[in-house]
């Protein structure tokens, strides 16, 4: 499936950031606009985020196929994949089965390892939100808050609501999405793949989604990574310290 790109910058090489659970190309936005002075910056959708299709299905295998049908439909070569969280998987995955694409792989505060299945209360509290007599965002934020206590998270969330003429509605597909969680919190069997370019992990100093423990699977897909921590960070690292980040990943792209 070809998804929906965003794109920031007319000259440079390319660069494309992808976003993790819940979010969209939007995410990046601050990010690539800072970034396009240099390079061509292409900001992903995937698979029942943003304004990409809703489709019935949602696994790794499946959104790096998508990655790497859009990377082509492109028609600039190969890239540097930039991916957070559940993007970062995507990107480890798509490198792993079609290094063709990839020119360079940078990850995001995530490895190639199951986590603990993860919000779920997330997704079952936006997709049970009362959203008929909705007319501002507050009125969700108020029905979310016993699920979601962070009020920067909720208001994450909340970035995923629709309020129009047409009512409120949410932008995911969040039945799906939900269904999925077991499957997007794992990952998947790549028994005997690896990736020879470039790779570089970056995650926050107050994040445990990239721990020392991983570093010998990481390594095993990945024999040429290198690693950046952004101490003051935690998992939203490029929107917790954007400067902090873009002070890594830079000298990191071609």
């Amino acid at each position: 499936m070809k998804l929906p790109v965003t794109s920031y910058g007319d000259t440079g090489t390319p660069v494309v950031v992808m976003h993790g659970l819940f979010g969209s190309g939007r995410n990046w936005m601050t990010a690539a606009r800072r970034l396009s002075g240099e390079h061509r910056v292409f900001a992903f959708d995937l698979r029942n985020h943003g304004s990409s299709p809703h489709t019935d299905t949602m696994t790794y295998p499946e959104m790096a196929d998508d990655v790497r049908e859009t990377i082509e439909s492109l028609g600039v070569g190969p890239v540097a994949l930039v991916g957070h969280s559940m993007g970062g998987k995507t990107a480890m995955l798509t490198a792993l089965k079609y290094a063709e694409v990839v020119e360079r792989l940078i990850v995001v505060d995530a490895a190639p390892v199951a986590y603990p299945p993860a919000f779920v209360e997330y997704a079952q509290a936006m997709r049970t939100a009362d959203l008929s007599s909705v007319q501002r965002r507050a009125d969700v934020d108020a029905q979310l808050a016993d699920a979601v206590q962070s009020r920067g998270t909720r208001a994450f969330l909340l970035q995923n609501l629709i309020l129009d003429d047409q009512g409120a509605r949410w932008r995911p597909n969040l039945p799906v999405i939900e269904a999925a969680l077991p499957a997007i919190s794992g990952w998947p069997s790549v028994e005997g793949l690896r990736y020879d370019g470039p790779t570089l992990f970056i995650y926050g100093g107050k994040s445990d989604y990239v721990q020392q423990d991983h570093r010998a699977t990481i390594a095993s897909y990945f024999p040429q990574v290198q690693y950046a921590e952004v101490p003051e960070a935690g998992h939203w690292v490029h929107a917790e310290r954007l400067d902090d980040f873009l002070a890594v990943l830079t000298p990191f792209l071609p």
